[in-house]
């Protein structure tokens, strides 16, 4: 290995240190909890040393929505293989989706409520971004009906999922009923 090699993997990994550290404290203590010298004293390397990977807080909180987005994607993926037909892939993936929201809470925000500096919905849209909604768009396709886009069907799903994760997160609605809400979800559009 030449040195090159050596030093780019050793960049390499303390990047992924730092976007380890900032999700692990985000998801502790919340990313108000996220600075730069909290990072760096963290990771036991200098700010300079920080700086030189991420320009500050919003490029790392756009690194953890990166990561939160491919294992977004992974997590309904496998969750809509394992389903028999439309309608239990509907039901596989919005559980996949709202059990990762509340597991993830910080990563969520990071996808979905923070400034990470990330292109949502244009052409130069990061790739995990476009394949988590493409993993949505997989199991919805064949559930949005003649004379709706597909797509278009995909984002108002989402949002009505984002809507239930957010609400639920916040307290607003009664955790007792999740499954019934998913259930209306799904009979409302998982009309095959």
């Amino acid at each position: 290995m030449s040195v090159q090699e050596r030093k780019q993997r050793e960049r390499a990994e303390r990047e992924r240190l730092i976007v380890a550290t900032a999700r692990e404290l985000a998801e502790r203590q919340g990313w108000e909890a996220v600075t730069t010298r909290r990072l760096a004293e963290r990771i036991e390397y200098s700010q300079p040393v920080l700086y030189s990977h991420f320009r500050g807080k919003r490029e790392i909180i756009g690194a953890v929505a990166l990561e939160g987005a491919a294992e977004l994607a992974a997590a309904v993926r496998a969750a809509t293989a394992a389903a028999d037909g439309p309608r239990e892939r509907v039901a596989a993936l919005a559980r996949a989706y709202l059990d990762f929201a509340a597991h993830n809470p910080a990563v969520y925000d990071a996808l979905f409520q923070l400034d990470g500096g990330l292109a949502y919905a244009r052409e130069d849209t990061p790739e995990p971004l476009k394949d988590a909604f493409a993993a949505l768009l997989e199991s919805l396709g064949d559930v949005a009906g003649d004379g709706v886009h597909p797509a278009l069907f995909t984002e108002v799903f989402w949002a009505s999922l984002h809507g239930v994760a957010t609400l639920t997160r916040a307290g607003r609605m009664r955790p007792e009923d999740a499954e019934q809400r998913v259930n209306l979800l799904v009979d409302r559009f998982a009309v095959v």
